[in-house]
């Protein structure tokens, strides 16, 4: 049945690579668009175009030349406007316009979820302080662009001398020229992971994240599944579900990030129409449920309804390379307990730099087991918030 289907996939990084694999190794022609720069999915890939993921008609008009089947992504906001666009052009199966720029812009998200009483934080659109001379601000507010991910462009501020700066700061790391500014939302963070067929969605894991903190909340690992009661799992799911209907999310992957007070009070931080990047969609997914998450991202792009069967009772997480500790870390679990390591990847770690977001980190390693206190052992710390 995949025998020399044509897949359009929009990305080659490492986060988009095992996308671009999984649909090699069922037998398909996969046809990969980005920018060049030397990524290993212009390697894998059966056929590469050094064209942009935001030239949406340039791909356009590729995609229509090569007669594609399908067109995918994961792990990428950009990546999903590209996708969703040339699907509607081409009658193929994608998410709406209209779904696509609320769940990439994050001042229409929010929109979206006051409008449906989706629980949220407070934010407001600005392009400079002056925007917020008349609001009543309680602080510490969180400030980040309006359409980027991984972490780019975030930084928490405590007082009204500190906007500026922090807005400054994000509308260099976006592409639309405005920046959010948003209550802080207290509380753990965990994300949903969710995939869709004709607007019914099928859930499938909870992750706990873990991050550097305050000012930046850099991603340092995640794992699988999260220890939560079930009446919270429960809560979670309503939430969630009801979220992803009212943004008009009817085929594919979501990743909705969430904020749990210790109280059990949910906020919706942000839901994306697409995989979980870091690996959380590409890898703990399948690791700690079985079910092939990838291979159900290409079905629902060729039309193929998925057989969603999950089978909880692994643990699974990722720890990313930010610093020395890490790789002890990493070398202790080499020596002690290889048989749990899955996959790592070092790069440059002997050339100090800094890690500003998820995009520079010097690596990752991905692990998992039954027993999860060994997982445990090897997570990274949790974050200390700075005052």
């Amino acid at each position: 049945m995949d025998k020399m289907k044509k897949l359009a996939i929009i990305g080659a990084s490492y986060l988009q690579n095992p996308l671009i694999e999984k649909a090699n190794q069922r037998g398909m022609e996969t046809h990969v668009f980005a920018y060049k720069d030397d990524a290993i999915g212009e390697k894998t890939a059966f056929c590469f175009y050094p064209i942009s993921i935001i030239e949406k008609d340039a791909i356009l008009e590729k995609c229509q030349e090569i007669g594609i089947d399908g067109i995918c992504t994961i792990a990428s906001d950009l990546a999903v406007v590209t996708v969703n666009y040339v699907a509607e052009k081409m009658g193929l199966i994608g998410n709406s316009i209209e779904t696509t720029m609320k769940s990439t812009n994050k001042h229409h998200m929010r929109q979206c979820f006051f409008e449906n009483n989706d629980p949220s934080p407070k934010s407001y659109k600005v392009q400079s302080s002056k925007d917020l001379s008349e609001a009543r601000l309680a602080f510490p507010m969180i400030v980040k662009p309006l359409d980027r991910s991984g972490s780019r462009g975030i930084t928490k501020v405590y007082s009204f001398s500190e906007l500026e700066d922090a807005i400054c700061h994000a509308l260099d790391q976006g592409f639309e020229k405005s920046a959010l500014v948003e209550e802080f939302a207290e509380g753990d963070e965990y994300s949903i992971e969710y995939v869709s067929w004709q607007g019914i969605h099928h859930f499938l894991a909870i992750t706990k994240k873990y991050t550097t903190g305050s000012p930046h909340f850099i991603e340092t690992g995640h794992v699988e599944p999260a220890l939560l009661s079930a009446e919270i799992e429960e809560k979670i799911k309503l939430t969630v579900s009801h979220a992803l209907t009212g943004l008009g999310i009817r085929y594919g992957a979501s990743h909705s990030e969430v904020k749990i007070t210790k109280d059990g009070t949910i906020k919706i931080i942000e839901i994306g129409g697409r995989m979980g990047g870091d690996f959380i969609g590409s890898s703990l997914v399948e690791l700690s449920t079985g079910f092939d998450y990838l291979s159900a991202i290409i079905d629902i792009s060729l039309g193929i309804e998925p057989d969603v069967k999950v089978s909880p009772g692994t643990h699974a997480a990722v720890r990313f390379v930010i610093n020395q500790n890490d790789i002890n870390t990493l070398e202790m679990m080499k020596r002690d307990h290889p048989e749990i390591l899955v996959d790592y990847v070092i790069n440059n770690a002997h050339t100090p730099k800094e890690v500003t977001d998820s995009s520079n980190r010097y690596g990752y390693f991905i692990f998992s087991s039954s027993d999860r206190s060994l997982i445990e052992k090897y997570l990274p710390d949790t974050e200390v918030e700075e005052k």
